[in-house]
């Protein structure tokens, strides 16, 4: 049994971005997605977000499970007959929860690999650690709240950026066998971001240069979104070549 879909709560969610050369990208993306540019740059990062009361969306009461939960996603695009769809390829999912490591793929379309978290966080500072002893992933993005937009970006401004990562919501992720992608479409009650100053950001997957070559990838900018009502939404699986 698969559910249609779940509610909760987006406790926090911090999207730490990087810009990458588009051929970097282009070379591990599954068809039919092609990178989603921005000012000449293909955009792809790692979403931390802690979950709260994640219950099936028919369930009537205001209770349910919470967990930590990392995702590497890069943007992109692809043709569905004559339209243009966007959303992200997420080639890499975390959390520190077992009974979504259990439940994966079985009660709703989402394989993730257990991982350690070490959260330490304010209203003013926030400092996230990821690590899987299963697949190597290492994960550290630290951060403070700001009013002022991060300087050096390819976005000229929040709501610019804002803009680019609301259209991410439907997610692609491969499943076991091959040849198809599970989706699921992120629904939040209102879109509100914050800038995060990144003090430090490092992933041991946007850091492998025998992904990436040396040069093609670049810390950009991170963004904050913290006590949102919200529900993933089951969009069934993508043929892939």
């Amino acid at each position: 049994m698969s559910l249609a879909a779940i509610s909760g709560v987006i406790e926090r969610r911090i999207l730490a971005n990087y810009r990458i050369e588009p051929e970097a990208v282009r070379r591990f993306l599954p068809a039919p997605f092609q990178p989603k540019l921005f000012a000449g740059f293909a955009i792809g990062g790692i979403c931390l977000i802690r979950l709260g009361r994640m219950r099936p969306a028919w369930f009537p009461v205001s209770w349910g499970l919470g967990s930590e939960n990392a995702a590497h996603r890069i943007a992109v695009e692809w043709r569905e007959g004559d339209a243009v769809r966007e959303g992200v390829y997420i080639p890499r999912r975390h959390t520190n929860s077992r009974l979504n490591v259990l439940a994966g793929g079985l009660v709703f379309p989402v394989v993730q690999q257990l991982a350690r978290f070490e959260v330490r966080e304010s209203q003013e500072r926030l400092s996230v650690n990821v690590g899987s002893a299963s697949d190597g992933t290492s994960i550290h993005v630290s951060g403070r709240v700001s009013a002022e937009w991060t300087g050096g970006s390819v976005f000229p401004d929040l709501q610019t950026a804002s803009d680019f990562f609301r259209g991410g919501a439907l997610g692609y992720s491969a499943v076991a066998g091959g040849g198809h992608l599970s989706g699921i479409e992120l629904n939040c009650e209102k879109w509100q971001v914050e800038t995060l100053a990144v003090e430090r950001m490092e992933s041991s997957f946007f850091e492998d240069l025998t992904v990436f070559p040396r040069g093609t990838v670049q810390v950009d900018c991170a963004l904050l979104m913290r006590g949102i009502g919200h529900r993933w939404d089951n969009r069934g699986v993508l043929s892939c070549g």
